[in-house]
């Protein structure tokens, strides 16, 4: 935060409109015995003084921005008898009286006014209008007082008021009244009648205990909240609710004790004495120390020597992933037809004094290589056996903007300052190569050692520094709150999420970097922890910080890359510049790397590129921490078998598909995860059905009759066969639907479309007449199904279209029975409202929770060609008569005999 004096130098204090003469009152030359300050909805800046001869002064200050002058205005107990005697002379009305001092001043906007309530030593509270330069109300607080005789008579030199607005209670005042061994609050309420009057009404009257005093109070909506001091001159924090207290009780506070007056330090605390590092064995081997110092004088020689056109060229062989050996190769060669001030001659003559050049190389790559350092434990912040003091204040370390501003600063320039170091010396082991036995004591051993080993460990270190620096420059971009929102909805599918994504402070004209990001987020609890475990101070990022970002860097620890970066703050650009980098030189959780390189593909719509490193790190599932954890939060059933962890993986990237919205990828990563489903016939029912229902969704019918036959589970194969007889019904694509060989699976076809025929509207579906062509493309003559069709048109579209639909049914039954030999010529009557038993659906019971009892079998009807034809003539009549009379539309009756309708045919002469 912030302070107010921050810019207090860069203002005059003589200018005018930044100070004001304070008047006074003749005679009197005391301060003013309380003020209060507060700026109004339009800036003015408003200064309300206590008179020490009465009344309020009211100081007002333009805004800074304005060419206004200050104002200046007396509010005199005298404004309020004006209204009565406003003819009166001064004199007659007299002076003060001191019983005007004001001892407490509180103010509030309201309705673009300045309320000013005073507590004045007469014991009357008073508020005035700031607008209308006059006093609105004055009340006596004595009459809140019981027992109130010989307290007018005593000066009021301690009273107090405060001030509380809510939405609910509004305006509230708290009067406290410093009564000898009897002091009171008094909570009151301002109400506001017509024409702008205003009382007060009495909420809450209680009493101050004996034994304490009064130090300072405030108001709440629902409480008071005091500051006392007891008999032994301790500070008491106490508070007690004005609304809901009955038994008018304080309740104590426990604060945090105040620290030691004496702070002990123990031995192993003393500034004098300071642990062994690893750098200090060059002080207990003088050889060593010695070779050391000619190799960092060698390298000082060497940076210097290294223009800025060649340092550029290394940067950009870094940036662009090439060798950093071959890099430092061309440097080497440009500083060796460069060396006009013969640098190369002064480095060879220095490194023939250095007898043992590996060991010494090998020192400096242990004091560039972190990671041989003490390993930083995430467990906690603090051991939990240390006090309240050390607690509150490792939570609170280096936890302001500023500090975090300093660390991310202090670890840039170290990063640059070692990637540097790491530079030279890669181009000193390279000159060492071209000299060879001219500087080397050791002979071809050494050199071997220094080709194969030191060689690569010094290019890999100057790539980690380099990174290093690349994110503690590289701006982390405000994200989109939709982004924000989809990212988190991603990671509840994975599984994920443990923290509310960071919400950083920062304005766009002031962004912060990548690792400005990583150390809000996570890395400040991380070297806390370390701080605290190892019992150490020093700087926060030397070697804490470094440590943390150190291990992110070489891969051995994933968080920064999966949670830091990425889940809790989602910067796409930068975590894929992130593993771009770390990708030629790190070996470690590459599987993970490529899978958060997925997501970032995902959120820039690269869908084909996100599965492509999806299905990469599908390869490593059970060997990265990062992916077990993944797959470690998938919940089995517990009578069946656990499925593999790549399986395991697979679903969850599925659901994380699904989640994006992208079903061709789904299909394709599905038919992939097939392959890991062998011998689990739950997975691979499981993995067949996503890919039927995304075919379908997608338009692919065949291709999902083709996953559906494919489906080895029975009830998950009829309800994909249910979804798509449905579905290609309502997209009326029934060419489709009747040309599907369905093998093993014709009844159940049937079955359905049959349960849906008789289940639903007759006029709104054609599903008897997609069951009727069903039967006819696989050479049967369903007569039953039209029949059935034709009775139903009867009995529930009695309409003229119905009787013409109804004749059509008929004839088709017909023609059913004439193509067929005549001793198969017959059909089963249709039983009226015959409903649909799904095979295997539960027993379904009545109203008295009873199962019904078994249906009574009845004898069944027969009919043959003849009767069908007396139904279609008869139906066909119908609806002759029906045309020529449309009333007689509405006959119901199914098999109508031909004396129901001779009356209404001998009406219109038909018969």
């Amino acid at each position: 935060m912030q302070s107010i004096f921050t810019d207090v130098g860069k203002l005059s204090l003589q200018d005018p409109a930044h100070s004001a003469l304070i008047p006074s009152s003749a005679g009197t030359t005391a301060s003013p015995g309380t003020s209060f300050a507060w700026l109004s909805y339009h800036g003015d800046a408003h200064f309300a003084l206590a008179s020490p001869a009465g009344g309020i002064t009211v100081v007002t200050l333009p805004p800074p921005d304005s060419q206004g002058n200050v104002s200046v205005l007396e509010l005199k107990r005298s404004s309020v008898m004006q209204r009565l005697s406003g003819w009166m002379p001064t004199a007659i009305r007299g002076e003060h009286s001191p019983a005007d001092l004001v001892l407490s001043l509180a103010v509030r906007e309201l309705e673009e006014d300045s309320f000013i309530f005073a507590l004045c030593q007469d014991h009357r509270l008073r508020m005035w209008s700031l607008r209308e330069h006059g006093c609105l109300l004055e009340a006596d607080m004595l009459e809140y007082m019981p027992a109130s005789k010989g307290v007018k008579r005593l000066p009021g030199h301690g009273h107090r008021l405060r001030l509380a607005f809510s939405s609910t209670t509004g305006l509230c005042v708290c009067v406290y009244l410093a009564v000898p061994q009897r002091g009171q609050f008094t909570v009151l309420q301002l109400v506001a009648t017509d024409n702008n009057r205003y009382s007060l009404e009495h909420i809450s009257t209680l009493f101050s205990t004996q034994q304490e005093t009064l130090v300072d109070f405030t108001l709440t909506s629902s409480d008071i909240w005091a500051l006392w001091l007891d008999e032994s001159n301790a500070t008491v924090v106490k508070y007690i609710s004005f609304e809901h207290n009955t038994a008018a009780q304080w309740n104590q506070v426990f604060v945090q004790p105040p620290p030691e007056e004496e702070i002990h330090i123990g031995v192993d605390l003393d500034p004098r004495v300071r642990p062994v590092q690893t750098s200090n064995q060059c002080l207990m081997d003088p050889e060593a120390g010695r070779d050391v110092l000619q190799l960092v004088q060698c390298l000082r020689l060497i940076s210097d020597a290294v223009s800025a056109e060649m340092a550029y060229e290394m940067e950009k062989a870094l940036e662009y992933l090439q060798a950093p050996e071959r890099a430092a190769e061309l440097v080497l060669e440009n500083l060796l037809c460069n060396d006009s001030d013969n640098v190369i001659v002064d480095v060879q003559n220095k490194l023939q004094d250095v007898r043992n050049p590996t060991a010494a190389m090998m020192v400096l790559l242990r004091e560039m290589d972190l990671e041989t350092d003490s390993e930083v434990s995430a467990d906690g912040l603090v051991a939990p056996g240390q006090s309240l003091n050390v607690r509150i204040g490792l939570s609170q370390l280096y936890s302001g903007s500023a500090a975090v501003s300093v660390v991310s600063q202090a670890v840039c320039h170290v990063a640059m300052t070692r990637a540097l170091f790491c530079r030279d010396l890669l181009i000193l082991q390279k000159l060492y190569l071209r000299f060879g036995d001219n500087v080397f004591l050791g002979g071809g051993a050494q050199l071997l050692q220094l080709q194969q080993d030191l060689i690569p460990r010094t290019s890999q270190l100057l790539s980690s520094y380099h990174l290093l620096k690349h994110v503690s420059q590289s701006l982390a971009s405000s994200v989109p709150i939709s982004t924000i929102d989809a990212n988190l909805q991603h990671l509840t599918v994975l599984e994920l999420s443990d923290t509310p994504t960071m919400t950083s402070g920062r304005s766009a004209l002031n962004p912060q970097t990548v690792v400005e990001l990583f150390y809000q987020t996570a890395a400040r609890r991380l070297i806390v922890s370390q701080l605290f475990s190892n019992q150490q101070g020093g700087a926060l990022f030397d070697p804490c910080m470094f440590q943390i970002q150190w291990k992110t860097n070489r891969c051995s620890e994933y968080s920064f890359i999966d949670e830091k970066l990425c889940n809790r703050c989602p910067r796409v650009v930068p975590l894929q510049e992130y593993v771009r980098l770390i990708g030629p030189w790190c070996q470690v959780n590459i599987a993970s790397c490529r899978f958060m390189l997925a997501q970032c593909y995902l959120a820039n719509g690269e869908g084909q590129k996100a599965l492509r490193c999806f299905q990469e790190a599908a390869t490593e599932v059970e060997k990265e921490e990062f992916l077990m954890r993944l797959t470690g939060g998938e919940d089995e059933d517990a009578a069946v078998a656990p499925a593999t962890p790549r399986l395991q993986y697979y679903n969850k990237v599925l659901r994380l598909l699904e989640d994006v919205g992208l079903p061709e990828l789904v299909i394709q990563l599905a038919t992939l995860a097939i392959t890991e489903a062998v011998g689990d016939v739950s997975s691979q029912a499981a993995l067949w059905t996503r890919i039927f229902k995304h075919h379908l969704d997608l338009g692919h019918n065949s291709e999902a009759y083709d996953a559906l036959t494919q489906n080895p589970d029975g009830s998950m194969q009829l309800d994909c066969l249910r979804q798509l007889v449905v579905v290609l019904c309502e997209r009326s694509q029934l060419q489709d639907l009747v040309n599907f060989p369905y093998v093993n699976l014709h009844d159940e076809v049937v079955s359905i479309i049959e349960s849906r025929a008789r289940g639903l509207d007759l006029l709104t579906h054609n599903y008897y007449e997609l069951l009727y062509a069903f039967h006819i493309a696989r050479h049967n003559y369903p007569g039953t199904v039209m029949f059935e069709f034709g009775m139903r048109l009867g009995r529930e579209v009695r309409t003229r279209l119905g009787l013409q639909k109804q004749v059509n049914c008929y004839l088709a039954a017909l023609n059913c029975l004439r193509l067929i030999r005549p001793e198969y010529a017959w059909i089963v009557q249709p039983v009226s409202g015959a409903t649909y038993e799904r095979p295997g659906a539960s027993p379904k019971r009545n109203s008295d929770g009873e199962f019904p009892a078994e249906p009574v079998k009845r004898q069944v009807d027969i009919l043959e060609v003849r009767d069908l034809e007396k139904e279609y003539i008869l139906s066909r009549s119908r609806l002759t008569l029906a045309q020529h009379h449309p009333p007689s539309a509405a006959i119901a009756g199914t098999l109508m005999r031909t004396h129901v309708y001779l009356y209404p045919c001998g009406d219109i002469s038909l018969t």
